[in-house]
């Protein structure tokens, strides 16, 4: 998609974070946006931005945990546009803690959130989405969807389930005109970031000059090429690199940088 001037898209998570920079950047190359979040004040302020650099905005409220109101959202973005020709699924939540601690219920919102609502937007949009000449699917996944850690079982649980669905989505509408994404940001200075472990592991990832973390500006710009590449993968930061890399070539060696076993409380 080299044109995205006068195109329509659907942003969810666009209330904050990368989620928010990504509508912005659509909105400064010409697109008309669709924005979803269940932070509806915030959502607010992303429309004003957005309409500010000259973009149409239209706001819907939803839950992303909820089938029927991502149904409503779909017909309301359509009966709006009359069209679609990018989607972005960025909308996620994280857990951060040992798998035998996390909630059934914990499960659930992980996984609906993160994998299951891209799935039914993307199903109930492709209708749309391949009647036109050209469209495109961007999930936001993570280089936590592509390497393993400790302690995020449920988040990357859902973040390489995106990474499959979307390189199958890529490969079943290839011949559309549909073109898929998976973009995997490393670590990004968002309000989820703070949610991924203690405070001393972000302070650590914010090491000076040597920081491995990045804006969301940044993964937002990463998006906007990707979406006039039709990158399959597009994995953002050179130290997400380097750890997919790694990870690649000895998967034995991330193992063992995660090998020390999680303590246990005595008892008495």
């Amino acid at each position: 998609m080299k044109i995205i001037r006068g195109k329509k898209a659907l942003v969810t998570g666009a209330a904050s974070g990368i989620g928010r920079a990504i509508a912005l950047a659509l909105a400064r190359e010409g697109a008309d946006l669709f924005l979803v979040d269940i932070d509806e004040p915030q959502l607010r302020i992303t429309a004003r931005d957005v309409e500010s650099q000259g973009s149409k905005a239209l706001i819907e409220v939803c839950d992303l945990s909820k089938p029927t109101q991502i149904s409503a959202c779909t017909v309301a973005c359509l009966e709006a546009f009359d069209t679609l020709d990018i989607l972005v699924n960025c909308a996620g939540i994280t857990y951060y803690g040992p798998a035998d601690e996390m909630t059934a219920e914990k499960w659930n919102d992980v996984m609906s959130v993160n994998f299951f609502a891209p799935i039914q937007l993307a199903r109930e949009l492709l209708p749309a989405l391949t009647a036109q000449k050209e469209s495109h699917i961007l999930n936001v996944c993570s280089v936590l969807g592509l390497v393993p850690v400790r302690k995020l079982m449920g988040y990357q649980t859902s973040k390489f389930a995106l990474v499959g669905f979307s390189l199958a989505l890529r490969t079943e509408y290839y011949a559309q005109n549909v073109g898929v994404t998976a973009l995997c940001p490393g670590f990004v200075d968002t309000p989820m970031l703070g949610r991924f472990g203690p405070a001393w592991f972000k302070k650590l990832l914010n090491f000076g000059p040597f920081s491995l973390v990045v804006s969301a500006d940044i993964v937002a710009r990463q998006a906007i090429a990707s979406i006039r590449g039709n990158r399959g993968i597009a994995v953002v930061s050179f130290a997400a690199k380097v750890f997919w890399l790694i990870y690649r070539v000895s998967p034995t060696l991330v193992l063992w940088l995660f090998r020390r076993k999680p303590k246990r409380a005595s008892i008495r």
